[in-house]
């Protein structure tokens, strides 16, 4: 299936066997340039057998890391170099996933064999998979990548890659060859989305194919490596019940956030970084009819909404020369052509926040966004200032009217000292007195204290409020009985 290639003849392809390497690549030449080395891998070698140290693979589990120390990545190395001067990586990429492993996973083992590596069956079983996910996959970045239980992967250069399980930050024993194989994977996802990283342009946003969204940062602006950064998705889409078992909100608040996604409020979700603002925003569009038309607008495609009538659309940052960029304020005015029912804006940043703010109040009942903010009233202030710096010269109450009677709820995510996340508020914008916008918390998390363990002991209540401002619109859409009962629910229970 490989083309051979050896030192002797120029790199080109030799006739013969395609599936075996040429093992004069991988073993010590003859004094005579016409003698081939033996294909007889079960002579007795005649120089002594280098010895490593890997410790054996334990039973597979979510957290479980092998540890290796510098003579494991030593031989992976020459096994990686080896394979590279072998294989023909043209015709290598012809082939399916599984094709290519087999073809791959023949030629190391031809090579562990040639150059006198002892190893168990475990550790060349380890040795393997390591070298396949190099060529094909992800190389180091594989097995975090298959951990469910893994929140972020933050990798610093080559030698440092740190893991996010369960709201805490860890060290992972994980790490690269060196920076130009992190380089080398960080260009092979960027380049799945037909995005570029490189010197000329060396920040980049970027997806993978599950969803999970990908920064890299690389050299000069890096000093001490690449720097690649992934917010992991999880493989099952998280529901609002789970967040209820999960303790981030309580089952009659997890019924006000049904009816307040299927009523066509108008919802802005607020929170910090890593708060889980996206995965709430993807629960929320769970209670979207089937029958509504709806489009998405974000700088890297995450949402990952169930309904059949969904266009997703995607800015685009500027090619080399600077130019063919398409910004969220573009797709949000382009979307607005598309005959939308509701327009999902993945993270609001910037001015873009006008034109949601005015698709809002324009018949698009039942939009939605996400915004980085610490409170509903501090989400507010940020709308104000992201209009402002779009250039809009309105006065500061023509502003704050446009806010008043285009958003209907906001809905606060944080991310707690000890890790946990939870919806903290969930707040009306009931109208303008004055020059304030008026807003009234339906339900609050309020912290009590904290256990032996450090875990934060705390409540949602409800405030008391008798009818939400939206009350007739759930009565439009026969959940007013719903609606009733949860909020009664929360006031019983606070």
């Amino acid at each position: 299936m490989f083309g051979k290639r050896s030192g002797g003849n120029g790199g080109k392809p030799s006739s013969g066997s395609t599936n075996v390497m040429d093992r004069a690549d991988a073993a010590p030449r003859s004094s005579s340039p016409a003698q081939k080395p033996s294909a007889d891998l079960s002579e007795p070698p005649k120089s002594p057998v280098k010895k490593i140290k890997v410790t054996p693979p334990t039973a597979p589990t979510q957290s479980a890391e092998p540890e290796r120390d510098e003579s494991y990545y030593d031989t992976k190395s020459q096994v990686f170099s080896a394979l590279i001067d072998t294989i023909d990586l043209s015709q290598l990429a012809k082939l399916d996933v599984e094709s290519a492993r087999e073809e791959i996973r023949d030629i190391v083992n031809d090579i562990i064999a040639i150059k006198n590596f002892a190893l168990s069956i475990a550790e060349q079983e380890e040795l393997l998979d390591d070298i396949c996910n190099d060529v094909l996959g992800y190389g180091p970045l594989e097995p975090l990548l298959a951990r469910d239980d893994i929140a972020d992967i933050m990798v610093n250069g080559a030698g440092k890659t740190y893991i996010e399980v369960n709201g805490k930050v860890e060290e992972s024993r994980i790490r690269f060859r060196d920076n130009g194989q992190l380089l080398s994977i960080c260009q092979r996802i960027v380049s799945q989305v037909g995005r570029r990283v490189d010197e000329s342009s060396p920040i980049c946003d970027a997806r993978l194919p599950d969803g999970s969204r990908v920064n890299v940062i690389a050299p000069p602006l890096a000093i001490d490596g690449t720097a690649l950064t992934i917010r992991k998705f999880k493989k099952d889409k998280l529901t609002l019940d789970q967040l209820v078992n999960f303790g981030s909100i309580t089952p009659a608040g997890a019924t006000l956030l049904q009816i307040i996604g299927r009523v066509r409020c108008n919802v802005v979700i607020s929170g910090g970084t890593g708060s889980g603002k996206t995965t709430l925003l993807n629960c929320l569009t769970g209670y979207i009819d089937t029958d509504e038309r709806i489009i998405t607008c974000e700088d890297s495609a995450e949402l990952q909404l169930q309904q059949p009538h969904v266009v997703r659309l995607e800015t685009r940052p500027p090619n080399i020369e600077g130019e063919g960029q398409i910004t969220m304020t573009d797709l949000i005015k382009n979307c607005l052509r598309m005959r939308p029912e509701r327009i999902i804006v993945g993270e609001v940043r910037g001015p873009e926040v006008f034109d949601l703010l005015q698709a809002m109040n324009t018949g698009h009942d039942g939009s939605m966004g996400t915004i980085h903010s610490n409170s509903p009233r501090e989400c507010l202030s940020r709308m104000e200032s992201m209009i402002a710096m779009g250039g809009y010269s309105l006065p500061a109450k023509t502003v704050r009217e446009i806010l008043a009677g285009s958003v209907d709820v906001i809905i606060q995510a944080a991310r707690l000292r000890d890790g946990s996340r939870r919806i903290t508020h969930i707040t009306e914008v009931t109208g303008m007195e004055g020059d304030v916008i008026v807003t009234q918390d339906l339900m609050k998390f309020e912290i009590d204290g904290e256990d032996a363990n450090g875990r934060l002991i705390g409540a949602h209540r409800s405030t008391g409020i008798g009818k939400p401002y939206f009350w007739d619109r759930a009565r439009m859409y026969n959940e007013e009985e719903r609606l009733a009962a949860a909020l009664d629910e929360m006031e019983r229970s606070s």
